[in-house]
């Protein structure tokens, strides 16, 4: 490991997702002691408007704060960006033509836990905020896939009320809509399923594991930031 390398986690949206962005980090670590874990700083920043809304035209931009924090990172000595977030990922291109530090984007480290589990093309499906499927950002991104997600019924039945309620920290009572959805999807022929909001994950492992393979955006990202430690 590069032991000269810090990772600048730019969280707070929300709250949990970052604990747990940081928990995985640490846990899918080989380590023995302190000192052979990733030099991580956190900016836990809960004011960071919120970003579906701002995409739906009914608040403000979140990219002020966005860059707000990005620098807070430059600052400290961070030598790349992970965004425990989805949605904030609408805002990427503008992000980073603002930094020279490079930022993991959470849907190419999807995209890499798709390939590990063999699935390198075909049907999957996508679970996320009204902000990131308006936004198209795993559609745009992953053009050898085949998208599907849920209608605007199951949204707002099932995907929207459960993500705030992990926000609202009710894991447990998340777990049951979240499960349906992702199973409905499996059902419509989605060889897998993208919990393309880092709450779902929280929600799903609150429950039993789903009988199909899903892809945990959390992980995957801290995946893709151990990934970059290793580089020379």
């Amino acid at each position: 490991m590069n032991t000269d390398k810090m990772l600048g986690v730019l969280g707070g949206m929300g709250p949990l997702a970052s604990a747990e962005f940081m928990r995985s980090l640490t846990l899918q670590t080989p380590a023995l002691r302190d000192q052979d874990h990733l030099p991580a700083i956190l900016v836990s920043d809960v004011r960071v408007p919120d970003r579906t809304a701002a995409r739906l035209g009914t608040g403000p931009d979140p990219l002020p704060a966005l860059l707000r924090g990005i620098r807070i990172l430059e600052g400290a000595g961070c030598g790349a960006i992970a965004i425990p977030c989805n949605t904030a990922h609408g805002w990427f291109d503008a992000m980073q033509a603002a930094t020279a530090l490079p930022i993991l984007h959470i849907v190419d480290a999807a995209a890499a836990d798709l390939r590990a589990q063999g699935i390198a093309s075909g049907c999957i499906g996508l679970m996320g905020t009204a902000g990131t499927l308006a936004m198209r950002l795993y559609q745009e991104r992953l053009t050898n896939y085949e998208v599907i997600t849920p209608d605007a019924a199951e949204m707002a039945r099932l995907v929207t009320p459960a993500i705030e309620q992990v926000k609202a920290n009710d894991l447990i009572g998340a777990y049951a809509p979240l499960a349906e959805m992702a199973t409905r999807l499996h059902a419509q022929g989605a060889q897998a399923v993208v919990l393309g909001c880092t709450e779902i994950p929280l929600g799903i492992a609150a429950g039993p594991a789903l009988p199909f393979p899903v892809v945990d955006t959390v992980a995957a990202l801290a995946r893709a930031a151990l990934a970059w430690w290793r580089e020379a």
